[in-house]
């Protein structure tokens, strides 16, 4: 983990946590732990038989793959993914090898990283950055992003589930970047890192990532933990976070082709 204070076990979790809350917002997202390696991430029971269930996602490290295969289409109650972490460095043949074996299409690679709280930059913000505290803050966020990014329930909880920043351009005035941290296992874990198009390369993101870093060191929190983009991770080092990892995403093959 090299010098964050997380171990990889606590990372993951915080993963998971801040995962199933953000999924938890239009109906609740489960977690269960399968095995010492191996976490279960599904719908809650839906009230009518003929309701939809949204995709299963099945996180490993260690495991076999083919004992991930085993365990997920077991329990799979439809379409799922598995989320398949190795710590940073390590040489990923093997395991690219096994699924491939099973008929597992690789979609994606996804940085883990964590920001351990020190040594958090003092960033100047060009456009205003404010933690959002009113409904009314919300639903104009949620206009401009095209979905909700905090429920209005959560600004009068204390202590919050979770925190959400704005940047504004207030010449407009129009909100032009956003990014939350949801507690999660004692951390802060990072979701919907975004800054709109024409405002990018302003500084806007490291100043929204310094106030939030900033405001979990004084709530509590042991770090904060993400999954970046490849283009995000050239973002995130610039603030203080470190790579411990990577996140390959898999899909099982369709029905009715060999694996």
């Amino acid at each position: 983990m090299s010098a964050n204070n997380l171990t990889w076990e606590q990372a993951i979790q915080v993963f998971v946590d801040g995962f199933c809350f953000t999924r938890s917002f239009t109906h609740p997202f489960l977690s269960e732990r399968l095995d010492t390696t191996l976490w279960w991430l599904y719908d809650a029971p839906r009230r009518r038989p003929s309701d939809t269930y949204r995709g299963e996602e099945y996180v490993a490290w260690e495991l076999p793959p083919a004992e991930v295969d085993r365990q997920a289409r077991a329990l799979a109650r439809d379409k799922f993914t598995i989320c398949y972490l190795l710590p940073h460095g390590t040489d990923d043949t093997a395991m690219r090898a096994a699924f491939k074996a099973l008929g597992y299409r690789l979609g994606s690679t996804e940085p883990f990283l964590v920001h351990d709280l020190t040594d958090i930059p003092t960033v100047p913000e060009r456009f205003p950055v404010r933690r959002v505290l009113t409904t009314e803050q919300a639903e104009a966020l949620a206009k401009t992003a095209g979905r909700r990014q905090i429920l209005p329930e959560f600004l009068t909880q204390n202590p919050p589930p979770m925190r959400q920043y704005i940047a504004l351009d207030e010449a407009v005035p129009q909100t032009v970047g956003w990014v939350s941290s949801v507690a999660a296992a004692g951390c802060g874990w990072c979701n919907s890192m975004f800054v709109l198009t024409a405002y990018r390369r302003q500084g806007i993101a490291r100043a929204l990532l310094a106030r939030m870093l900033t405001d979990d060191k004084t709530a509590g929190a042991t770090a904060n933990v993400l999954l970046a983009s490849h283009v995000g991770a050239l973002l995130y080092p610039s603030v203080g976070y470190q790579q411990i990892g990577t996140l390959y995403l898999y899909t099982p093959p369709r029905p009715g082709r060999a694996s």
